[in-house]
């Protein structure tokens, strides 16, 4: 038992490790935009060419661009990101398939713990736009849904990218979350859907523009 306790105790060091060191090596980073999407486009997937795209377009507005740092729509999205001025950032984790980083980050962070980068993701975002993924990619979706729905942290925009993909998600959602009172109307609106990098682009650099200048990370508001 004391062994055992002893172990706890080391793994919540661990954690703690993890979370300075990841407040710390982005604590110079400002402003960015987080893109989600699933490891296994490849890089002849129409949705990996919008992510290049869409991030080359985020740097050249002068927002930096966070992804997991894996391949897929993360690989696209910090491919986009890397030849512009801005930062390429990439919070990669341990992971048993999919997980190799890609080579076009400026910074690259490791995580052992999902709720640790899943912090990172959200300090210091302006804005998600989540491509088709996964598993990892709609709890990513809901996490940010969930804490903007609860008022943890400032709200930003939610974009889903590909109207295909997620018409069905969203169907469901309105039809028995909302049928059945689970969320309410105003919750459906806290993500909008797009099939165009244009638009995509201005829904966050909309709002983005139009916040207060002298922001603060976007750490839960009750931290």
């Amino acid at each position: 038992m004391n062994k055992q306790r002893g172990h706890e105790a080391w793994r919540v060091l661990r954690i703690q490790s993890e979370l300075v060191d990841g407040v710390d090596n982005l604590a110079d980073i400002g402003d960015s935009v987080t893109i989600f999407g699933s490891a296994r486009f490849p890089e002849s997937s129409p949705y990996y060419a919008h992510a290049v795209d869409l991030s080359r377009r985020f740097g050249e507005a002068g927002l930096n661009v966070l992804t997991g740092g894996g391949p897929g729509i993360m690989e696209a999205a910090n491919r986009g990101a890397f030849d512009t001025s801005m930062s390429s950032v990439g919070l990669n984790i341990e992971l048993p398939q999919e997980q190799g980083a890609n080579v076009y980050q400026d910074r690259e962070l490791h995580f052992r713990y999902f709720f640790v980068r899943k912090l990172m993701f959200v300090k210091h975002a302006v804005g998600f736009v989540v491509f088709p993924g996964g598993y990892g990619t709609m709890d990513e979706l809901f996490e940010a849904l969930t804490l903007v729905q609860t008022g943890k942290i400032k709200p930003f925009p939610i974009v889903l990218f590909g109207s295909k993909y997620w018409a069905g998600l969203l169907e469901w959602m309105r039809e028995w979350m909302l049928g059945d009172g689970c969320i309410d109307a105003e919750d459906l609106d806290l993500c909008q859907v797009t099939d165009s990098v244009e638009e995509a682009l201005e829904i966050v650099l909309r709002a983005y523009r139009s916040s207060p200048q002298d922001r603060e990370d976007n750490l839960p508001l009750d931290v």
